[in-house]
C-alpha cells in the first residue's frame, strides 16, 4: 500500500519538526509521506487526498518562514476534493493576540480554494486574547500547541487529536468507497 496521507510541515527552531515526528509515530508509516515545507512543490498537494499541515506562528502573527516563502504558491492551489487537518504551535503568553494565527491563515485559503478542513480543537484550557485560528466560538480550525508554556500537555493533546483525525479520514475514505 502506498502513502495516501501527505504530512507537510515547516520548522525554524525544531519544535514543529519534533511534534511532526511524534505525530508520524501514531500512523502506520506506509500511510504517510512527510515533506518539509522548504521542499514542497504545488504538485505535492495533488498527490494526496488527505493532508496534514504543520507550522508555527511567529512574532505578530507571521507564518513560519518556509510557509511564508511558499504562501504565494499555496494561495493558488485547488483544494477541491482535499481533506486537510492542521496543527500549529504558538506562544499564548508572549503573543496572546496572535496565538496560532498560522492555523487560521492556512485554513482560510484551503476553504476559499474548495477544500475541507477537519480536526477542529477546543479552545478550552488556553489563555489568549485573539487568534485567526478560531473556526467558531470555542474551537480552533486545528490542534493548537504551546511548547513555550504548556509543553507538558502537548503529547496528550497530540495523541487525542491524531485519533480524531484518523477516525475522520477513515470515515471519509469509507464514504467515498461506498459512493464510487
Amino acid at each position: 500500500m502506498s502513502a495516501h496521507i501527505g504530512i507537510f510541515y515547516g520548522s525554524d527552531t525544531g519544535c514543529t519538526e519534533e511534534i511532526t515526528h511524534d505525530l508520524v509515530n501514531y500512523w502506520d508509516s506506509s500511510e504517510v509521506k512527510v515533506i518539509e515545507c522548504n521542499q514542497l512543490k504545488k504538485e505535492d498537494f495533488e498527490t494526496f487526498d488527505f493532508l496534514i499541515l504543520g507550522l508555527s506562528t511567529w512574532y505578530d502573527g507571521d507564518l513560519q518562514s518556509d510557509w511564508e516563502d511558499f504562501f504565494d504558491d499555496f494561495k493558488t492551489i485547488d483544494f477541491t476534493g482535499k481533506t486537510v487537518a492542521i496543527y500549529g504551535l504558538g506562544d499564548q503568553v508572549g503573543y496572546a493576540e496572535y496565538f496560532v494565527d498560522g492555523i487560521g491563515i492556512l485554513a482560510e485559503v484551503i476553504i476559499e480554494n474548495g477544500g475541507d478542513v477537519i480536526g477542529e480543537w477546543s479552545t478550552e484550557g488556553y489563555e489568549f486574547t485573539e487568534s485567526k485560528a478560531i473556526k467558531s466560538e470555542g474551537y480552533f480550525y486545528g490542534l493548537a500547541l504551546d511548547e513555550d508554556n504548556e509543553s507538558d500537555l502537548s503529547a496528550e493533546r497530540l495523541e487525542r487529536w491524531v485519533k480524531e483525525v484518523k477516525h475522520s479520514f477513515s470515515e471519509i475514505k469509507e464514504k467515498n468507497l461506498i459512493n464510487v
